[in-house]
Formats: C-alpha cells, sequence, structure tokens
C-alpha cells in the first residue's frame, strides 16, 4: 500500500485534498477500485444444512450446485460471493494512492463499511471495469446480509437532487463509471477482458495469478497475496481509466503523461514487491501524438 498503511486513509486522502466541504476539490476526486471474493462457506452452510462441513469442502459443494445449475460454469451467484479484499486508486488533486481498505483482519463487514463510509463522506466518482456486473452487485447483497448502511450510494435524488441526474446506481451516469460497460458501448456481447485491454495498451495485465487462484490463497492463508493481487488488478484499471479520459478530451496528452509518470514514480517509492514487480512487467509507453 501506497502512503500510509490500513485505517483512516479515507479521511487522511481528503484531508490532503484540501477542505473537507470543497465541492470544486469533491469532484476531482477519482476512486478506483476492485473487489475479491471468496464462497461464502457460512451463508452455504446455512442454505444447506452443512453444519459440521469442513470450509473446503462447503466450498467444493457450492461449485458443483452451481456447475449442475449451469451445465458448465462453477461461478457462484452474486449473493454467495464472500467479500475479501477491496483495493483502490485514490487520484486528488494533489496525490495519488493505491491501497487495500482495512487489514487483512478486517471482517467482510468492515471492509463493506469501509467502501460505502468513504462515498458517504467525500462523493468520489467511482470507476470500475465490469462493476455494475459483477463487483457493485455483490457489494450491494453483502451489505444486506452484513447490515452495512449506505444511504449516500443509494439517493436518486430524494436527498440532493443533482443526484437524479448523475448518481452511482443508474447505467448511464458517471458518477459511477463501469469502464467496460461504457467501452462496449452498453452491450453485453461486445464486452472484453480487463487483462486483454490492459495488456494491449502496454499494460501489464494480469502477472500469474487471477481470481479462480483467490480461493486457493484463501485456504492457504494469503490473505496479503490477496490483497496485492487485487491492488495490481485495480492499477490496470486506472491505468485503461486514463487512457479513456484522454480519448474522449478530458485530459491532453500531456496531462496523460504526466499521471502516467506520477503512477510510475509512486509505485517506484514504495518497496513492495507486488509494485516492483508491476513496474518490471510494463515497458515505457510508445509515443503518443497529439
Amino acid at each position: 500500500m501506497c502512503v500510509i498503511p490500513g485505517i483512516g486513509l479515507w479521511a487522511l486522502e481528503w484531508y490532503n485534498c484540501g477542505r473537507f466541504e470543497d465541492e470544486e476539490c469533491k469532484s476531482m476526486n477519482v476512486f478506483v477500485f476492485d473487489i475479491e471474493t471468496i464462497p461464502d462457506v457460512e451463508g452455504g452452510r446455512k442454505l444447506y444444512d452443512l453444519n459440521g462441513v469442513s470450509d473446503e469442502e462447503v466450498g467444493t459443494i457450492l461449485f458443483h450446485k452451481r456447475r449442475q445449475e449451469t451445465g458448465s460454469s462453477e461461478f457462484l451467484r452474486h449473493h454467495l460471493h464472500r467479500v475479501v479484499a477491496i483495493s483502490a486508486v485514490l487520484r486528488t488533486p494533489d496525490r495519488l494512492n493505491v491501497w487495500s481498505l482495512g487489514t487483512e483482519d478486517s471482517t467482510e463487514a468492515e471492509l463493506i463499511q469501509r467502501f460505502f463510509d468513504g462515498i458517504e463522506r467525500y462523493s468520489p466518482t467511482i470507476v470500475s471495469w465490469n462493476g455494475s456486473g459483477f463487483d457493485l452487485p455483490v457489494l450491494h447483497y453483502r451489505a444486506m446480509v452484513n447490515g452495512v448502511t449506505a444511504p449516500r450510494y443509494w439517493d436518486m435524488g430524494e436527498e440532493d437532487r443533482d443526484y437524479k441526474w448523475n448518481n452511482y446506481i443508474s447505467r448511464y451516469h458517471w458518477r459511477h463509471t463501469d469502464l467496460m460497460d461504457v467501452l462496449a458501448g452498453f452491450q453485453p456481447r461486445a464486452a472484453v477482458p480487463l487483462d486483454q485491454m490492459a495488456s494491449l495498451i502496454g499494460f501489464p495485465g494480469k502477472m500469474g495469478m487471477d481470481g479462480s487462484k483467490v480461493w486457493d490463497s484463501w485456504l492457504a492463508g494469503d490473505v496479503k497475496g490477496i490483497r496485492d493481487y487485487c491492488e495490481t488488478d485495480v492499477l490496470n484499471t486506472y491505468l485503461v481509466y486514463l487512457r479513456f479520459q484522454m480519448m474522449r478530451g478530458h485530459i491532453s496528452k500531456s496531462a496523460y503523461d504526466q499521471e502516467i509518470g506520477l503512477v510510475r514514480e509512486t509505485l517506484a517509492a514504495e518497496d513492495q514487491p507486488h509494485f516492483t514487480e508491476f513496474l518490471s512487467n510494463w515497458p515505457e509507453p510508445a509515443e503518443i501524438t497529439d
């Protein structure tokens, strides 16, 4: 994690942006996020009367039941994903940070409440890759399971009139920018994987770890490895977002180059193996002309 470990980072980072209530400052806050999940084994025990069955066996049963439903895929329904990591890139007017919310010991409820607390207080633009199709629906269901509150996130104009025209829920609003959905022209059949899109542009993409290995990593007790992987995934999302912002004219070529340089400098300043590996897999960008 860059800059400062764990707890209280939301408040610290927006303090560095300036006054908490500075609306111009708020509008410039971009929060790019990604989640990692495992099977909800406690939920599985409750739904399928599996008391006394080990976590690993419950997971196997849940995957088997899902494969029976679909005929091929073991990918669980959204409500049966337990959130074990939420990682982010936060860009304020004067700072860039990469970190994972909470700590390795944080509960699912703590991680999700931290996510929505940040939105509650600072109203950032949130950016994802397939967040509308996976990350946010999972967070919705798991927030319900854990009793998490998120009134600002769900506001669609009832409390703040501006949210009627630009909120986190509506698919065609920018307050949540799902890059995968936007770039596909909101056509599911045109969606592409983040790894491939990032690699085509010249960013690192995935580096050995992927979402299918998170459950095995969890069983092995490698929570740090999961959080590190999630941070590199969200870095790829942020880099693709910068290219998108340049493509649609929201930042210039020179501003894009500066932002890319800032990412490199920020990661290089941290003595962390996963950031070092990310940089080693990221060649200098090809020249782009205005």
